[in-house]
């Protein structure tokens, strides 16, 4: 094959994420304890909040925190006491001491990819926390470039591909969100490559959209050495 452009994704691609904040959560309501919501309903509040401040202050384990604080001053039922706070975002602040949980058969793969493509990794959130967790994992050195955005929209898929100087028909978005990873980078004219995850955060979920690059769907990473 032609030597492609793999753009690569982090979270719930290379390595476990959303699982462990969907943990803080269960602290969360547990430590909430409404009388009458059921934990969905719970959710789809905290969901709402996220959605609203995500645009501005962006993600990550402690603005994860923040929404639930901000959740727990909307639902609940008894006084509010500062220590209350606290302990919310000691839930949250958890998140970034777990260790870093590769999924199964990346490293071989990036192994293997690595020495016939060039790899970017393109991930969004806190730079600290991004760049902390991609120093545990050691799979940094795998790739040749790395960008840490606030957003991965059609847009800063366009800003990547120029300023790597990309052929935008040899490169490819590897990913398991279609709100970030496949819809944004279809529609910016690259490539796609889908790779499912069962603990997707909901506000990444869409439905796969169609544009000018082409979609090829995959059941695990691994799945990638038949293809590349």
């Amino acid at each position: 094959m032609t030597r492609q452009n793999l753009v690569i994704d982090a979270d719930d691609t290379l390595w476990e994420n959303n699982l462990y904040f969907l943990r803080a959560f269960e602290e969360f309501v547990d430590f909430l304890d409404h009388s009458t919501l059921r934990p969905a309903q719970v959710r789809a509040v905290l969901d709402e909040i996220e959605s609203v401040n995500s645009r501005t202050h962006g993600y990550g384990s402690l603005n994860f925190g923040r929404n639930m604080q901000q959740c727990y001053q909307r639902l609940c039922e008894r006084e509010i006491r500062d220590g209350d706070l606290m302990r919310i975002l000691r839930f949250a602040e958890r998140i970034m001491e777990q260790s870093v949980e590769i999924i199964d058969g990346v490293p071989e793969t990036l192994d293997y990819l690595a020495t016939r493509h060039s790899l970017t990794l393109f991930t969004k959130g806190r730079p600290e926390e991004q760049k902390l967790k991609i120093d545990r994992s050691g799979l940094g050195v795998y790739f040749g470039h790395t960008a840490i955005v606030q957003e991965k929209d059609a847009a800063s898929y366009r800003r990547l591909v120029r300023e790597q100087g990309m052929d935008p028909q040899a490169t490819w978005m590897i990913g398991n969100s279609p709100r970030s990873d496949i819809n944004p980078a279809l529609e910016a004219g690259i490539n796609a490559v889908f790779v499912p995850h069962p603990d997707t955060w909901v506000l990444e979920r869409e439905e796969l959209r169609s544009g000018p690059g082409r979609l090829l769907q995959v059941g695990v990473f691994r799945d990638l050495r038949l293809h590349f």
